[in-house]
């Protein structure tokens, strides 16, 4: 008897323990259910992929590293650490990067990344010295290289400096192809990316970086995608592998037997996971790199076509099984209009769509509104613009792709006090964005300025950020809505001519993803009963 006593409450004890896990795991349907909602809380590690920035002998590169400061509650309270350390290098036979060997006579990859037929060994990084490491929020932290050899970087941060920290590698190169201002926002490592935007044309050389920042082998498919659908040769793109702690570069054109320009690649992780980015550049129109679009979605925003601008390229894909029908709106700083004689764009499924918009924005700052047609069907699309500043010999471009809005905060460093301008778009219309934006300076001096803007609904903003009060050298900029405000899109332009040549580059500025939302778990009894 007492046996049987002591089995029964062994198993309510049991019941009990599997009652608390199943309602952390598994919110019931019916019956009692779990409460609703959950709590956003600051993440507690941050991981970013910075590619190589230029093979040039002529280049200057500077990563600048900075964390928001202002921890919020639930944050975690220790010091935190965080910094970038240089990658590995798969190389040839003959030593020579993977995907720098251009083609052979058939138009195949020499040395290649995505050509098997040749033997490649890992080159691990010179020097293992950390770069730029954060000491504390709130102060940006910059590096400065020279080297022809600088190598891709990874890295990670945690406790208070997790939290929307970001670095900023902005490359300056004084002659040859791809010459101009060269800036990306080093990227968090995902499975899968968009590039709409990259081409295969004469005169123009694109790759794709591909850099493991895990201590895992990555497996990476690449499919590019033209007017008439896939451009890949077969098994071209197929199963590359990017080793732990690597980087890959490989040539767009070595994937493919023709030329295509518009196009888009589509980058898929089919094990581990990678931080991708595409190099552009071109012999008439300099360089710039081509960070990663936005997850497909029904509508697009593509923030930040300087007033200037005078030749804007769009390339749209709809990666689905069923076409899309856009409108196509330009937000300017008035209101949004359709551009002449685009009232609609068709994109086929599967297939990219591209259209030359000229000097669309007219003399006034603009950014592309893309949502779907009136009676469509809200296909999941996503998109990019080739923007060109400048004319003749004398032209330099850069790259906007489709942009998440910002949720709770975006930031973006490396800013200077001559030649950043801050783009702020508010998509819909009746809908009002308000933003506070605070600039903070490095160690070497200068007070934090803040300032709020208005966005009216339906217009695109372009201010002369805020600089910090004192300012010795560059400037971080976090942007954050405030309460009861509509979406906001943003992006920053920085413009430091060169010679005559209009040099710039464009960062759009997403979410940070510096919080993440904690469901409120809660018992149900009834998963005992199923």
């Amino acid at each position: 008897m007492k046996r049987t006593i002591l089995s029964l409450t062994a198993a309510v004890a049991a019941l009990a323990a599997v009652t608390g896990v199943a309602a952390v795991a598994a919110p019931g349907e019916g019956g009692t259910k779990a409460p609703a909602g959950g709590s956003r809380l600051p993440v507690q590690r941050s991981t970013l992929v910075c590619p190589a920035p230029s093979s040039s002998e002529v280049a200057d590169t500077t990563y600048t590293a900075f964390a928001p400061s202002g921890a919020a509650a639930g944050a975690d309270t220790k010091k935190g650490t965080a910094q970038l350390l240089p990658t590995g290098t798969v190389a040839d036979s003959h030593g020579n990067p993977a995907g720098k060997g251009g083609k052979d006579a058939k138009g195949k990859g020499k040395g290649g990344a995505a050509d098997s037929g040749g033997a490649q060994t890992t080159v691990p990084p010179a020097d293992s010295k950390p770069v730029v490491p954060l000491q504390a929020a709130g102060k940006p932290v910059t590096a400065r290289t020279d080297s022809a050899d600088a190598p891709a970087l990874t890295g990670s941060a945690d406790g208070v400096l997790a939290p929307g920290w970001t670095v900023q590698q902005t490359t300056s190169i004084a002659a040859g192809a791809g010459r101009g201002l060269q800036g990306l926002s080093c990227t968090a490592p995902d499975t899968q990316f968009w590039f709409p935007g990259v081409s295969t044309a004469t005169g123009r050389t694109d790759y794709v970086h591909l850099t493991n920042p895990d201590p895992v082998p990555a497996v990476v498919d690449l499919d590019l995608r033209g007017k008439d659908g896939s451009l890949t040769d077969s098994g071209g793109g197929e199963d590359i592998t990017v080793p732990p702690h690597t980087t890959v570069p490989v040539l767009l054109s070595t994937l493919t037997g023709g030329s295509a320009d518009g196009a888009a690649l589509h980058v898929t992780a089919r094990s581990g996971r990678i931080g991708a980015a595409v190099q552009a550049a071109d012999a008439d129109t300099g360089g710039d790199w081509l960070p990663p679009a936005a997850d497909p979605a029904p509508e697009a925003v593509l923030p930040g076509i300087p007033a200037d601008a005078t030749d804007v390229q769009l390339v749209a894909i709809a990666p689905g099984d069923a076409d899309a029908d856009l409108k196509v709106q330009l937000a300017t700083p008035t209101g949004l209009i359709t551009p002449a004689g685009l009232d609609s764009l068709h994109v086929k499924s599967g297939m990219t769509a591209t259209v030359d918009l000229k000097d669309v924005t007219k003399g006034e700052p603009g950014s592309l509104v893309l949502t779907p047609s009136d009676g469509g069907s809200g296909v999941p699309v996503t998109a990019a613009l080739r923007v060109v500043r400048g004319k003749g010999d004398k032209r330099e471009m850069a790259f906007i792709p489709a942009t998440r809005p910002i949720e709770a905060r975006g930031t973006v460093a490396d800013n200077r006090a001559k030649g950043s301008t801050l783009t702020l778009v508010a998509p819909e219309k009746g809908k009002d964005a308000k933003v506070k934006v605070t600039a903070s300076a490095g160690s070497d001096g200068g007070t934090a300025a803040t300032k709020t803007y208005t966005v009216r609904g339906g217009t695109t903003l372009a201010v002369q950020p805020p600089q910090p009060s004192g300012l010795k050298g560059s400037y971080a900029l976090t942007v954050e809505p405030q309460s009861g405000s509509g979406p906001v899109h943003a992006a920053r332009t920085l413009a430091l001519p060169q010679g005559g040549v209009p040099a710039f580059t464009i960062q759009p500025l997403p979410d940070d993803r510096g919080s993440v939302l904690v469901p409120t778990a809660g018992q149900d009894l009834s998963l005992l009963t199923r």
